[in-house]
This record gives C-alpha cells, sequence and structure tokens, in this order.
C-alpha cells in the first residue's frame, strides 16, 4: 500500500504513527500497547466519542479513554444497561423497552411489563448478564433510515422507541447497537464486547413515569452498577451501606439534632442540640469573618417587586420563588441575598478609601423546591446562606478573589476536607457583553494560578450574572459536595447604578463579589454528619462530657464535676439514673458524646475522673483540672 493510502494518527502524547487507512481504532490500540488494548474501552477522535470496532479514514488526533476516564466509565455502564435489557429479553419474553443511561455510580433501564419485578427476579436477571457476559458478544453498531427504523420498532410492539423516532426529523438516519440477538436504539458508543463487562449488581427497583410525565404510564426501572473488578464493587457497596449507616435524617432523630414535619415540607426544625451544633458553627463563622476585615448585616426576608425586577432575578429565577401581596403591591420572599446587600451598600455615598467594602450575612432565603427533590437538609426549601458581598476597585479584584479563596481553605481544613474546584462559564442564559464576561473569567483564572490550584473548566455553568469558582468537598466515603462558591459579577453595580468616588473627585462603578463558604448552614450540617457518623469533633459536639457516678453515694460529687466544668464553658450532662454503669457508657457512646467521667470512691479521694473517650475507650484517672485544661485546648484548637 503506497503512502497516499496511509493516514497519521496522534497520541496525546504528541507521538505521531502511520496506518493503513481502515485500521481500526483497537488495531490502533494494539499497537500502541497490548496493556492499552486490554484497557481501552472507547476512544475519543478529534474530540468525538467512538467505538474501538470504528475504521480511520483519515489523519486524526486520537486519545483511547478506559473505565478510569468519565467517558470510558459511562460507556462502560451504558453497555452494561443494554445487557441488562437483553437479560431481561430473555426472562420477560413481551417486555417493552423505553431508557437506560448510565448514571453517576451506575446505570438504570425502565421496562414496560405485566410482570411485578422481585428482589428473586433481579438475581435471576443478575445470572443471566453473566451468561451474557461470559458469551463475549461484540457490540455491533448499524444505522437505519427514519422510515426502516420505526418499521423495526412496530414490528416488534416496542411502542417506546417508536414514540422517541418520531419526535426526530424525517431525514434522521438513527444508530443501533446489537448485541446477541438484542438491538436497541442508541447513540453509542459502546465498549467492545460484553465481555469487557466483569462484575456486575442490580440494586432495586423503583417506579418511573415515562418521560418523567405523571400523566404517562408507570413504568419499572431496575437500578444496577458495574465495575471492571470486583474488588471495587465490594469497596462500592461498602460503602453504600456505610453511607445508609451514616443518613444524616437518621443520625439527625437518633441525636435529637432536627426533624422535618408534615407542616412545614421542606422546612427543617432545629432542636435544642442541632441548634448547639449550629450555633457553634456561626460563632467560628463570626469570628474568622471578623478577623479579614467583614462587616456582618442583615436583610429583610420580603422585599418589593422593582427590586427583584431590576437584579433580574423576576426574570431569570421567578419560578424559583415565593410571592405575596402588600398593600396591593406584589413582593417576593428572598430567593437570595445580595439584592439586600447591594442596598445597604447604595444606602450612602462611599469614597474609593473605603474599598474594599466586605459586608458579610447569615441571611435566611426560601427557594421552591418541588417535592420529589426534596432531601433531609441537603435539600430544603428555606436555608441560610453564609453570604458576603464585596465591593471594590477595579484593581482589587484578584487581591480579593485570593483573600476569599485562601479564607475557603482554611474553613475546610479546620473540618479535614480535601476538595476540587471547577471554573464555571457564561451560561446561554446570561446577562452582559462577551467582552465583559470573558474579562470576569480571565481575572478568576489568573487568581485560581496565582494560588497553585488545579481546577476543570465547567463550560456554561455560570450564574446569569457572572462566572464563578466552585469548591466542591470529599468527604470521609468519597462523595463530594458542591458547597462554596466565589461569583465575580459586573452586572449588578451597573444595574442598580452602584458607584464610589475615585481619587479624582467623580463617581465610578465598583465591582462586587459574591461568595459562600459553607453554602448553606443546614446542608453544611448533614455533610458534617454524615462525613463524621455524628461523632463530631469535641468543639461542635451538641454534649462534650457526660459525668456518670457509679452509685447514689457518688452523685454529689458528680454534681460538682458538672457545675465546674460547666463554669468553665463546657457543654456537660449529669446522668444519675439507676441503671448499670456499663449500661449508660455503652448509651453515652451511641449518642456520640466525646467524653465519659467516672465517678466513684478513688475519684472523690483524689479530686479526679476517670476519663473514657468514644473512640480511644478508657483513658485512665486523672485530677479533674488537669483534664478540664486538656479539654478546653482541644475545643481552643478544635481538633478533630
Amino acid at each position: 500500500m503506497s503512502a497516499v493510502d496511509n493516514i497519521k494518527i496522534v497520541l496525546p502524547d504528541g507521538a505521531e504513527r502511520e496506518y493503513p487507512a481502515g485500521t481500526t481504532l483497537f488495531e490502533i490500540a494494539k499497537s500502541t500497547s497490548p496493556r492499552l488494548a486490554k484497557e481501552a474501552l472507547i476512544a475519543r477522535v478529534n474530540g468525538e466519542l467512538m467505538d474501538l470496532a470504528n475504521p480511520m479514514m483519515a489523519d486524526a488526533s486520537v486519545e483511547f479513554l478506559s473505565f478510569e476516564d468519565e467517558a470510558g466509565k459511562r460507556a462502560y455502564r451504558h453497555s452494561t444497561a443494554h445487557v441488562m435489557a437483553q437479560a431481561v429479553q430473555k426472562l420477560f419474553p413481551g417486555t417493552k423497552f423505553a431508557i437506560g443511561p448510565a448514571i453517576a455510580d451506575g446505570y438504570y433501564y425502565d421496562f414496560d411489563t405485566s410482570e411485578t419485578f422481585t428482589p428473586d427476579d433481579l438475581g435471576k436477571i443478575e445470572k443471566e448478564m453473566e451468561a451474557i457476559i461470559k458469551a463475549d458478544y461484540p457490540f455491533e453498531r448499524f444505522e437505519l433510515p427514519r422510515t426502516q427504523a420505526l418499521d423495526f420498532f412496530k414490528e416488534n410492539g416496542q411502542n417506546y422507541k417508536v414514540e422517541l423516532i418520531e419526535d426526530l426529523p424525517a431525514d434522521t438516519v438513527l444508530s443501533f447497537y446489537k448485541q446477541g440477538d438484542f438491538t436497541d436504539l442508541c447513540a453509542g458508543p459502546h465498549v467492545p464486547s460484553t465481555g469487557r463487562l466483569k462484575s456486575v449488581k442490580l440494586m432495586n427497583v423503583a417506579g418511573a413515569y415515562w418521560r418523567g410525565n405523571e400523566r404517562n404510564k408507570m413504568l419499572q426501572r431496575i437500578y444496577g452498577t458495574s465495575f471492571p473488578k470486583k474488588s471495587m464493587l465490594d469497596e462500592y457497596l461498602f460503602r453504600i451501606e456505610e453511607a445508609k449507616r451514616r443518613d444524616h435524617r437518621k443520625l439527625g432523630a437518633e441525636l435529637d439534632l432536627f426533624s422535618i414535619m408534615d407542616e412545614g415540607p421542606g422546612f427543617p426544625f432545629f432542636h435544642p442540640k442541632g441548634m448547639i451544633l449550629r450555633n457553634e458553627l456561626e460563632k467560628y463563622w463570626r469570628e474568622e469573618h471578623q478577623k479579614r476585615g467583614y462587616q456582618e448585616i442583615r436583610t429583610p426576608i420580603i422585599l418589593n417587586r422593582s427590586l427583584w425586577e431590576n437584579s433580574g432575578h423576576w426574570d431569570h429565577y421567578r419560578e424559583n420563588m415565593y410571592f405575596t401581596k402588600i398593600d396591593e403591591g406584589d413582593y417576593a420572599v428572598k430567593p437570595m441575598n445580595c439584592p439586600g446587600s447591594i442596598l445597604i451598600y447604595k444606602n450612602k455615598l462611599h469614597s474609593y478609601r473605603e474599598l474594599p467594602i466586605r459586608l458579610a450575612e447569615l441571611g435566611l432565603v426560601h427557594r421552591h423546591e418541588l417535592s420529589g427533590v426534596l432531601h433531609g437538609l441537603m435539600r430544603v426549601r428555606c436555608f441560610t446562606q453564609d453570604d458576603a458581598h464585596i465591593f471594590m476597585l477595579p484593581e482589587q479584584i484578584k487581591e480579593e478573589i485570593i483573600g476569599v479563596i485562601d479564607l475557603v481553605n482554611d474553613f475546610y481544613k479546620v473540618f479535614g476536607f480535601n476538595y476540587f474546584v471547577e471554573l464555571s462559564t457564561k451560561p446561554e442564559k446570561a446577562m452582559g457583553s462577551d467582552e465583559i464576561w470573558d474579562m470576569a473569567t480571565d481575572v478568576l483564572r489568573d487568581a485560581l494560578d496565582a494560588r497553585g490550584l488545579k481546577y476543570k473548566v465547567n463550560e456554561g455553568d455560570g450564574a446569569f450574572y457572572g462566572p464563578k469558582i466552585d469548591f466542591h468537598l470529599e468527604d470521609s466515603l468519597g462523595r463530594t459536595w458542591q458547597c462554596g462558591t466565589i461569583q465575580l459579577d459586573f452586572q449588578m453595580p451597573e444595574k442598580f447604578n452602584l458607584s464610589y468616588v475615585g481619587e479624582d473627585g467623580q463617581k465610578h462603578q465598583p465591582v462586587m463579589i459574591h461568595r459562600v463558604v459553607f453554602g448553606s448552614i443546614e446542608r453544611f450540617i448533614g455533610i458534617l454528619t454524615e462525613h463524621f457518623a455524628g461523632a463530631f469533633p469535641t468543639w461542635l459536639a451538641p454534649v462534650q462530657v457526660r459525668v456518670i457516678p457509679i452509685t447514689d453515694r457518688h452523685a454529689e460529687y458528680a454534681r460538682n464535676v458538672v457545675k465546674r466544668l460547666e463554669e468553665a464553658g463546657i457543654r456537660v450532662e449529669l446522668d444519675t439514673r439507676n441503671e448499670k454503669v456499663n449500661y449508660k457508657i455503652r448509651e453515652a457512646q451511641t449518642h456520640k458524646i466525646p467524653y465519659m467521667l467516672i465517678t466513684g470512691d478513688k475519684e472523690i479521694e483524689r479530686d479526679g475522673v476517670a476519663v473514657r473517650h468514644r473512640a480511644k475507650g478508657d483513658l485512665g484517672a486523672m485530677p479533674l483540672g488537669e483534664f478540664e485544661g486538656k479539654l478546653l485546648e482541644e475545643i481552643r484548637t478544635k481538633e478533630r
């Protein structure tokens, strides 16, 4: 074959290789490295995802993707969903198939069948899936014109596929994937064959309306997951069980922290112990912000329509807001704190010498969330944002953003969170010119680079008024939660006609930063509860010490111990119930109380206490003053 018939393939490391035209991506991977051919699932060719069976006919940049890559993981799990559907087709003939996408940590497929799937059925389907995997059927892609595709599914009685195709333009050419005796409408890509799939697990069955519309038929949705190694599946299943044990809704009830009542779905009630935890977080927040030059404010919950029209929320966020009428006028319950903060800034004239002005607010906001997405403290209809709005000179932007990045880092370090960062750019629905957005995005990028932070660019996911930096926490189970955010805003100062008097004596427009650290106090408490499994660090624990007298005659000394610790500012309880000491200790540990102090004859003689820690066990006897000093130091340093 002549050089004219050859194509050039450029790999991610810059290496260039020549191959005969028509060489498949799999053959290219195999020629590069046997290990790569074994691990590669799909490829990215000039930015487009493709099957490894795809023949290459022109020069291209090629990147091979494994299970370690998100796109590879999605293809792996979407392929598993097809295998599950094939197994259902064999075991339950006549089943109608809807959709079966990959999702976070797994996949699902929606089925319409007269059978009601049981846990035993899931076991049978899993077994059949394993047989299909063992058969190692290739995933074969082919295309059909729309009319032929409709005929194919009509002949097979697959009305859901017919409906999906009918929504497409008449000249659409549709792609299909076939493995064994199962064929599905699918854009792909897929792994080379069913044998590439290894460890599969079906998790549960749920109801799901076709196309998410409650007016449509309820289908049965089977959720599953899959991994290339059994050890990875076992680890995932362990994390699932551990997450159930740590569920903040369960622990919130057991530890008497909060509740969600039928009288207020999505509106949390904080109990006395939950308020202690919340107040400690807010106290820490206030202390750290005061150190950094923030001034705390409080703005009203209800403000009039004209304000929200001016801010842009009336046009861009109305579906998430609550409304009321006052004196025949339209008002809204605030979904965000920024307009109120802006009004405080605007209340008087400012000099350039005053800037930056950092206004911080623990502001209660309300957002109209659908009942189906409410979830304990994680997704609620009212929550307290630890907001701050910084008004500054254009030349102060980078320094202020770096200051917020450092503040966020210091906060998360206290709780032991690792985190990663995303930079989100202009969304489709946004205010302002491309020039202003580009300038704002570049400033955020420069600040991240100045701090040496790695970050992912999230195209089109900025706020409607400006680009943003998001901080995603990683908890003890490896789950991530978006909490902190920094949003740079050139729009609101213009819309509200904000100004300051510059060195030249003229009025100029300030730049504004919106930022949160906790994000939502309520949600952060939920995250902390699950991260620590309810065993909060001593400085946060609602009850820090429980004093347990061995018998009634030791109770008076125990009361004196309680009094002394209370006077030192320590949160302490006394347990004088007529129960055995070991029972009281076990119960204190169940309630996640950091320290238990046992008092008996020896302790009274020595003016001491026998100390137990909820995790470390028996720490031995020590003078009360020594214990008090160590505990106060642990609280002061916020030791974890």
